[in-house]
């Protein structure tokens, strides 16, 4: 490596400017920077600096496009001209036919999961056959409007069926959770943004508070003109006793909660990055204070990588009422392109009552914008004002996720909730481990065994490896001499890796957060080489100094 020796005023002052930017629009410049070292050297460009993951589950998508031919049929069967015209699915005798059309199509991909989908709701939720088919064929062919707006009606049971097994430990809370259907989790986070503040229970320069390192979205909408929340982070800065990250959180830290001029608070469960869930006695703690001290802070968890993680329990199944769970398929079916994801709400929870407890004025301002939906505006919940904001109130008949996309989303939840002996899983889980221990021992860094681990990314803080193995007058100097996006330009320009700053996301200065997802396994043992002679070539620069 020669950027030592050679590092340009040019660099030197990207660095200090770009240091202030989202660590995703970051992400471009180092692409840029790799594509022009590819072209210098023979380097083949990799991107670790994205969580798009490079496999696909495979059997929900042969049941889909499977299902889609049986949907042909059925609209043909209604009138057929030769000019590709064709008619609508009838409901009438749709499930016999469906049936039949199993029988005949045996080998054809994805036949077993659509058999056993079709007779677990009707065993599991005694679902009426035609209706059920009838949704499906409608929804492969993306035919109507979606009807319910906020999600279909089997859609809706599947994928709670689905979060109460992934989120919930299989031990949902007593009740049930209403979901509303969205394009991916970025729009979750737009509408319920949107939506707090439309229906007065967040209001611009509030205090929220933010479990850190966060998503980075999370840490920039709140800074926004239109929000300009006072946003407490709080950090995960527990360290164990040889003095590694635990990324959990200290007790003090969230004992800060109990002060009630915090509305919300928001989490990533598990993190992104460093991909760790949250411990069961953090998750308790929160519990006594919104039970004790709080009981009306409002959670938003985002809990997406929740599939990564063995037993994982998300802090919806505690504490339902409190909070608004967002989950997208998108990283787990290798499925960003689907944008199919939920916002999922218990039946009883605090932000219908306190909406059922504002000022008269403020009532009085949300009937007028609920007016024109129903003749009693006041007696909407929150999670249908979403569907409804999010299509700026007037559009709300035309609101509502895309009927391919819910009825990818359903095979998506049945054939995780089908497979019985956790074969997709089991794989998935391995390819992610072996990834991430590529990277950790051929970087030389020690890497504990913790159950609460997703790996799905991985945060490595460069300064906890410089003074275990040089010492902290080393440390010292890395921190006086260098930016902390030196090590990152430096393996853009010099071996055309492309990973994101930790800083970026709050998460240590000197971290790098490295995506598990998108590259093989010998591409990991690459990056962790790299960053292990980074560290070697800065000790030799400061041994000479010394």
């Amino acid at each position: 490596m020669k950027y030592l020796k050679e590092k340009s005023e040019v660099n030197d002052h990207l660095e200090k400017n770009l240091s202030r930017i989202s660590p995703f629009e970051l992400k471009n410049r180092l692409i840029k920077l790799a594509g022009e070292s590819v072209k210098k050297q023979a380097h083949v460009m990799l991107n670790a600096g994205r969580g798009n993951p490079n496999w696909i589950a495979t059997a929900p998508r042969e049941a889909f496009f499977t299902l889609g031919q049986f949907a042909l049929e059925e609209c043909r069967s209604t009138f057929d001209y030769p000019e590709g015209l064709a008619g609508l699915p009838q409901k009438e005798g749709i499930a016999q036919r469906f049936e039949a059309f199993l029988k005949s199509h045996k080998q054809a991909p994805g036949i077993k999961l659509l058999t056993e989908s079709y007779n677990y709701m009707l065993m599991e939720h005694a679902a009426d056959p035609d209706e059920l088919i009838h949704e499906w064929t409608e929804g492969v062919i993306g035919d109507q409007y979606p009807v319910p707006d906020r999600i279909l009606k089997y859609t809706e049971i599947a994928v709670c069926d689905y979060l109460n097994h992934e989120l919930c430990n299989n031990r949902p809370p007593q009740g049930a959770f209403q979901l509303f259907a969205v394009e991916g989790g970025t729009a979750a986070m737009c509408y319920i943004f949107d939506s707090l503040m439309q229906n007065y229970l967040l209001r611009k320069g509030d205090s929220i508070a933010l479990l850190t390192p966060a998503f980075t979205p999370y840490i920039e909408i709140p800074e926004l003109e239109r929000y300009d929340f006072d946003v407490l982070h709080i950090p995960a800065n527990q360290m164990s006793k040889e003095g590694l990250h635990l990324w959990q959180y200290e007790e003090k830290e969230i004992n800060r909660l109990r002060d009630t001029k915090y509305k919300a608070l928001f989490i990533i469960n598990p993190s992104n990055p460093p991909s760790y869930a949250l411990s069961n006695e953090t998750i308790m703690q929160i519990k006594d204070i919104v039970q004790r001290w709080n009981p009306n802070l409002m959670i938003v968890t985002d809990d997406v990588y929740a599939t990564y993680v063995p037993h994982f329990r998300s802090i919806i199944a505690e504490l339902p009422q409190n909070t608004l769970g967002v989950y997208s398929f998108s990283k787990y079916f290798g499925a960003t392109g689907w944008r199919a994801a939920v916002i999922a709400l218990h039946e009883e929870n605090v932000y219908d009552h306190m909406i059922a407890n504002l000022p008269a004025k403020r009532k009085s301002e949300l009937s007028k914008r609920y007016g024109s939906l129903t003749m009693h505006p006041e007696e909407m919940r929150f999670i249908d004002r979403m569907v409804a904001d999010s299509r700026q109130v007037a559009l709300n008949h035309t609101a509502g996720l895309s009927l391919p996309q819910q009825l990818q989303m359903s095979l998506f939840a049945l054939s995780s909730l089908l497979d019985k002996e956790n074969r997709y899983r089991t794989r998935m889980l391995q390819l992610i481990e072996n990834r991430l221990k590529a990277l950790w021992d051929s970087a030389g860094f020690t890497l504990l065994p913790d159950p609460l681990r997703a790996g799905y990314y991985s945060e490595i803080d460069m300064l906890v490896w410089a003074e275990k193995f040089y010492g902290n007058d080393f440390v010292d100097y890395l921190k006086r001499t260098y930016n902390p996006l030196d090590i990152v330009f430096r393996l853009a320009t010099e071996t055309g890796l492309v990973v994101l700053n930790g800083g970026g996301f709050d998460g240590p200065e000197w971290s790098v957060r490295v995506s598990l997802a998108n590259l093989n396994e010998s591409d990991y043992t690459r990056i962790g080489e790299s960053l292990q002679l980074i560290l070697k070539e800065y000790a030799a620069e400061w041994k000479k100094q010394q």
